[in-house]
């Protein structure tokens, strides 16, 4: 904010030119003339007013901004949801990866969400509400979904390649066809799920919970690492296999 000040009336001309120098005249004109605008306008009282209104203004627009910001992220999320549906049964990205991502660190919800056949890889959703959804067909290699929830989703032939699933809950999807291999699957919980002619060839299976397991025949379970005592046993006896790299 501008301080305000009375200024000094300024001198008469006659004593404020300087006479030796006659080819400064001019120029101390002007400056004798923006001397009195100034000190005429530094006693009008409506600048005064017009910088105060300049700052409510400002003041106003603040507040207004702030008391807006619910309506601004709802927009936002109905533009991230109006993306991910616009490109429904679609392939590629289509912006999913972004809009996803963007509606679960705002903590969304994504219930039900159906991105089947989208190219995900990479994606970033950490302790992600994804239970009901349909990622059938997707690529998720890479992806990141430690501490989300998959629960009853269809994630028929899905790629979840070196994927970090850490503590993900899988209980009762359909995991037929999906692709395990590398992946981390530290504490997922397989309780219900359906691992029909799914590859965990070199899948870390620590933690695993798997006596609840509904199908695991034709799985592949070559490789896996730190798997649970008897799993392995249990996977062969119910009909999983394990096949070297070069048998497929």
């Amino acid at each position: 904010m501008l301080v305000r000040e009375l200024r000094k009336r300024p001198e008469p001309w006659h004593q404020y030119a300087d006479s030796r120098h006659r080819w400064l005249v001019p120029f101390h004109g002007l400056e004798w003339m923006f001397e009195w605008t100034a000190y005429y306008l530094s006693r009008w009282a409506l600048l005064e007013v017009l910088e105060y209104l300049g700052a409510l203004s400002v003041l106003i627009a603040v507040v207004f901004y702030f008391a807006e910001t619910g309506d601004r992220i709802k927009q936002k999320h109905y533009q991230a949801w109006q993306v991910i549906n616009t490109a429904q049964g679609k392939g590629g990205s289509g912006g999913r990866i972004e809009a996803m991502q963007e509606l679960n660190m705002d903590g969304v919800p994504l219930v039900g969400v159906d991105a089947s056949g989208a190219f995900l890889f990479g994606i970033r959703l950490p302790r992600a509400s994804l239970s009901r959804c349909n990622l059938a067909d997707c690529d998720l290699r890479d992806s990141d979904l430690s501490g989300s929830n998959l629960s009853w989703s269809d994630l028929r032939s899905a790629n979840f390649r070196h994927a970090k699933l850490h503590d993900v809950i899988f209980a009762n999807s359909n995991l037929s066809g999906v692709d395990f291999v590398g992946a981390e699957l530290w504490n997922a919980d397989l309780s219900g799920a359906r691992l029909g002619n799914t590859d965990l060839r070199f899948a870390d299976l620590r933690g695993i919970r798997w006596r609840h397991i509904a199908d695991i025949q034709a799985t592949d379970v070559y490789g896996v690492r730190n798997a649970p005592e008897g799993f392995v046993a249990w996977a062969l006896a119910h009909d999983a296999v394990s096949l070297p790299e070069d048998d497929h």
